[in-house]
């Protein structure tokens, strides 16, 4: 049976909400809760495990931005759906696509647009990132390059792992010397591994011509950077407030990269924090 959390610190919009969701889910059971903390406590100290989570984004205390990092911390397989009367958030605060977020009143059409749409991103939860057309980059998980829905190849291997690095920089200028500095920390022949990114950047900007894509790639005397502004990539879309990025990250990030791990631990205490 699924079990289904709504948390709203006002009493009539709680009512309403559990009106909603009861008439679209019928067969689920519903616990309603008028403060985050409560409903957290459920979960952590009850171990009440929802399938879904409802919640107000401005409530007193522990608000629901807060409660939807904790919640993703305690119980990974919750979906949240932020419930609010202010549709700013929707406009400014966050970039969603078809779900993630309801304006207030509830009505049970609408809700069951929402759990029908999270049941669909549940049972197909890797398809959607190799399927679109165009450039798309995958950091959750393992790191992977997607071409038309096809992985992209890459003339050499390290070429990919210095695309991984760039991507990891979120479109901050790096040097040839940090780069070597990442990709082989261990060697010290300097004037050798900075040739070594040389080659690799070259390479990289060949196989982006190849795709009609090298306008990705911001190049200047003695640094680089990715155009952050115009990849698709899971990790952007999550830290840029896409709630299916945020139902859908379970903490690995670029698995095969050790210098990764500061990233996926920075990502996983923001977004699993207890």
């Amino acid at each position: 049976m699924m079990l289904i959390f709504i948390i709203d610190d006002e009493p009539a919009m709680l009512a309403s909400a559990e009106r909603a969701v009861r008439a679209a889910a019928p067969a689920a059971e519903i616990l309603t809760f008028r403060r985050a903390q409560t409903a957290l406590d459920a979960i952590t100290q009850e171990n009440r495990k929802p399938d879904v989570v409802f919640t107000d984004i401005r409530m007193p205390g522990l608000s629901g931005l807060d409660l939807a990092v904790r919640v993703r911390g305690a119980c990974p397989s919750a979906k949240i759906v932020f419930v609010t009367g202010y549709d700013e958030y929707a406009l400014d605060a966050f970039r969603i696509h078809a779900h993630g977020y309801i304006l207030k009143p509830l009505d049970p059409e609408r809700v069951k647009e929402e759990l029908d749409a999270l049941a669909s991103d549940a049972a197909s939860p890797d398809s959607r990132p190799a399927a679109g057309e165009g450039l798309y980059v995958r950091c959750f998980g393992y790191f992977e390059v997607f071409w038309n829905g096809s992985p992209l190849k890459f003339g050499r291997q390290q070429t990919k792992e210095l695309l991984a690095y760039l991507v990891n920089r979120e479109g901050d200028a790096c040097t040839t010397g940090q780069i070597a500095d990442t990709l082989w920390e261990d060697e010290v022949d300097e004037k050798a591994l900075k040739n070594r990114v040389r080659v690799l950047i070259g390479d990289l900007r060949s196989t982006f011509k190849g795709i009609g894509m090298e306008h990705l790639l911001i190049r200047r005397s003695g640094w680089i950077a990715v155009n952050r502004a115009l990849l698709d990539c899971d990790f952007y879309r999550l830290l840029d407030g896409d709630m299916r990025e945020v139902n859908n990250f379970d903490g690995s990030f670029m698995q095969q990269y050790s210098w990764a791990e500061l990233t996926a631990g920075r990502l996983y205490y923001h977004y699993h924090d207890e």
